[in-house]
């Protein structure tokens, strides 16, 4: 039995970083597509489509956590294991499965919240013991209510159950289980291509298969202690040999469960010959068997010294062919083969692409539009700059891809939001989920979660009403929540709507004069501009408070993190029809449009999803109240204007306002105009961060390098506004 501590040690060649983050990384995954399979599975009242993926994730977190000596995890996680074993093999009939979900569902936030101390490198020292002693209890209540049941019986009387997993086993890097040697086994695993850590894997394979059989022998033999074994395992494969009572198809099983495996070889191997009775023993112990077996029999009949191959293939044909020993033992086709498409990478190394494709494009536009070419006539040279062009484009599509992620993911934890908070308050709620195929970049999506969160949230709590209510108002018993998302043009758009009570614009405007948001008179306000005050910090109708709002924390955080993400959010709602949220943000934040403008010698990048329109201003269009405050009438409405050459201290000759032009923007309802000298031009543009020795300018959101090599500034529009309001 390997020891991570004692036999093993973490010697100075193991990167435990890179173990920890891809640890880390891979738990989040599992535990995210547990939990859809809890969800999916209550909403058919039965596990019989989820069970074995259920099943799969509890033993692969179960052995990683193990191998990374995260105990309360691996400990919680065998148990969790065990219930789930009972229901799959027993199949018993009689079980509250919302008990069963409601219970892995506690324990998926307590691997949850252990795995994030790990990443931000804290100790994973939460208390396990209470909640594995409910799912022991859960364990015990469903055998005994099923204790009549003839499999029950069945399972008690045979071999234990297969201690392998169940309850009684000793589980532990230490354990000393007495397991039956019957089949011995020969696999050869291969990892993903620059999966890392091969050596890492190769152990914890070792360690999983400890648990059901005896390890005698592997290659490479040091797993742990020698670089060069990684190289080995990489080319060659991890090769193990072990001895197990298990069938053919309950070996592959287990070691197809294996994080990154690329390719899976299993064949039974003996050096004693034995009868075709026997081999169809082992055959039998896996009725659907997709793999390899090689074993030398004897045939019962008299057939000299004939020595033959019997294979198991993937039909479960059986056919002979005379050869020799040695071809016996090294003859594998037909053998089972996994194999996985997708590989994992650092976002710090798309990042790094990303930035370097941006220079690329940037310096083919310097090359190609130098002003030392103005006049000339360069037909091979533009035909080459043209295909040039055509490359530089492809390649940041294809690396614009490569960061692109479905909203899928995201869209689908919202369902355990929908789930919980439905049972707390009390409410019935139906999740629709909308265009989750959509794509958005990976910096993005992060940002966008908590904001989706507080709006279900807001919606379930302040919209949607009771089962009772909804009935005496005529409404369908479950409320309708709608998350959706959809392509406009270079934007996403995330749509959140209910069929509740809607907002009461009269609560909002009371609050709003309660908190002096109003900023012009009441009767010139709109539904749009009214609605958007519940953004404002502090801002709350809630009577009361309760878990999940009243205090006004949350709505404000909304619009600050989707501003971080150059987006928008709007409001609309109508009494007893429901409320509607739009988000809109970029595809990505590596690459914007904009709108340059000019302003004496300096550019500035409005991005296009803010802008409104653009115009020139005339005399009649000017109101400045007694205190010089600056508005433009637009078809009646005011607007406050804010002269960017005022603002940041700029000297241009362009100071009348009807000599420049005007660019109307908007954030979350508000509308600011701002004068320039001139436009420059719609362009996309490739977004840099500013330099950490420049300290942070009000209003800039980064920076990008023009077509002429200049650099322009780009405006944070939602800065822009509040500074302005502030004013």
């Amino acid at each position: 039995m390997l020891k991570w501590k004692d036999e093993v040690g973490l010697t100075d060649n193991i990167d435990r970083e890179t173990m920890l983050e891809m640890f880390i990384f891979e738990t989040f995954q599992l535990l995210n597509d547990l939990e859809q399979s809890l969800l999916e599975s209550e909403k058919k009242s039965d596990f019989d489509s989820s069970i074995n993926e259920i099943f799969r994730i509890m033993h692969t977190i179960k052995g990683s956590s193990a191998m990374m000596l995260v105990e309360n995890i691996s400990s919680l996680t065998h148990s969790i294991e065990d219930l789930f074993f009972y229901l799959r093999d027993q199949k018993p009939k009689n079980y509250n499965l919302t008990d069963i979900i409601d219970i892995v569902l506690d324990g998926i936030d307590f691997i949850k919240e252990e795995t994030s101390k790990l990443e931000n490198n804290s100790k994973a020292d939460g208390d396990a013991s209470g909640l594995i002693k409910k799912i022991k209890d859960q364990l015990k209540n469903i055998k005994n209510m099923n204790a009549g049941n003839k499999l029950e019986k069945d399972f008690a009387s045979s071999e234990k159950g297969n201690k392998s997993v169940a309850e009684d086993m000793d589980f532990g890097l230490g354990g000393t289980n007495q397991i039956p040697q019957d089949y011995k086994y020969e696999a050869i695993l291969k990892f993903e291509d620059d999966c890392g850590m091969e050596n890492i894997r190769a152990f914890s394979v070792i360690h999983d298969l400890e648990e059901i059989a005896k390890v005698e022998s592997y290659y490479p033999k040091n797993v742990m202690d020698n670089d060069a074994d990684c190289d080995a395992i990489r080319k060659d494969g991890f090769r193990i040999i072990f001895s197990t009572s298990l069938g053919l198809n309950e070996v592959k099983d287990r070691l197809s469960h294996t994080i990154l495996l690329k390719n899976l070889e299993v064949c039974v191997v003996s050096d004693d010959l034995i009868s075709a009775r026997e081999y169809s023993k082992i055959c039998s112990a896996s009725q659907e068997s997709g793999g390899h077996a090689t074993k030398k029999i004897k045939e019962p009949v008299s057939t000299g010294n004939v020595q033959e191959n019997v294979c198991s293939g993937i039909h479960g044909k059986v056919h002979g062919k005379s050869q020799k020993k040695e071809q016996a033992r090294g003859k594998k086709d037909e053998c089972i083969s996994v194999r996985q498409s997708v590989i994992s990478v650092n976002i710090s190394k798309l990042d790094e692409l990303m930035d370097m494709v941006g220079e690329l494009v940037i310096a083919e536009a310097m090359v190609t539009k130098s002003p030392d070419l103005a006049g000339l006539q360069l037909r091979d040279f533009n035909k080459s700059a043209m295909h040039l062009n055509k490359i530089t484009g492809e390649l940041q599509d294809i690396v614009m891809s490569i960061r692109m992620v479905p909203l899928s993911m995201t869209f689908q934890k919202m369902k355990r939001i929908v789930r919980d908070m439905g049972k707390k308050l009390n409410k019935s709620v139906e999740l629709e989920i909308i265009g989750e195929e959509t794509e958005v970049d990976k910096n993005i999506i992060e940002r966008i979660s908590d904001p989706l969160i507080h709006l279900i949230r807001n919606s379930i709590d302040h919209g949607i009403e009771e089962v009772e209510e909804r009935k005496a108002k005529g409404k369908p018993p479950v409320g309708k929540l709608v998350l959706e998302a959809k392509n406009a043009g270079g934007d996403v758009w995330v749509i959140v709507r209910d069929d509740g009570r809607g907002l009461k614009k009269e609560r909002i405007l009371k609050k709003a004069q309660k908190n002096g948001l109003i900023y012009k008179p009441e009767d010139e306000l709109t539904d749009s501009e009214i609605y958007s005050f519940i953004f404002m910090p502090g801002f709350s109708t809630n009577e009361g408070v309760t878990e999940f709002s009243g205090r006004g924390v949350g709505m404000d955080i909304v619009t600050k993190n989707i501003s971080m993400v150059g987006g928008t959010i709007s409001v609309d709602s109508m009494p007893e029809r429901g409320t509607t949220f739009v988000i809109r943000f970029p595809l990505t934040l590596a690459i914007i449009n904009g709108m340059a403008v000019g302003v004496g010698e300096s550019r500035f990048t409005i991005p296009t999803i803010s802008i409104k329109e653009s115009f020139r201003i005339s005399n009649e269009m000017i109101i400045e109240d007694n205190k010089g405050n600056e508005t433009i009438m637009v078809r009646g409405e005011a607007y406050p204007i804010l002269r960017l050459h005022r603002f940041y201290n700029i000297n241009t000759k362009v100071t009348d306002l009807k000599e420049g032009i005007a660019v109307m923007v908007e954030n979350d309802s508000r509308v600011l105009c701002l004068f320039a000298d001139q436009l420059l031009g719609e362009q996309q543009v490739v977004v840099k961060a500013l330099p950490k020795y420049i300290k942070k300018v009000k209003g800039i959101g980064g920076c990008t390098l023009l077509a002429d090599g200049s650099i322009s500034l780009i405006l944070n529009i939602a800065d822009m506004i509040n500074m302005k309001e502030a004013l």
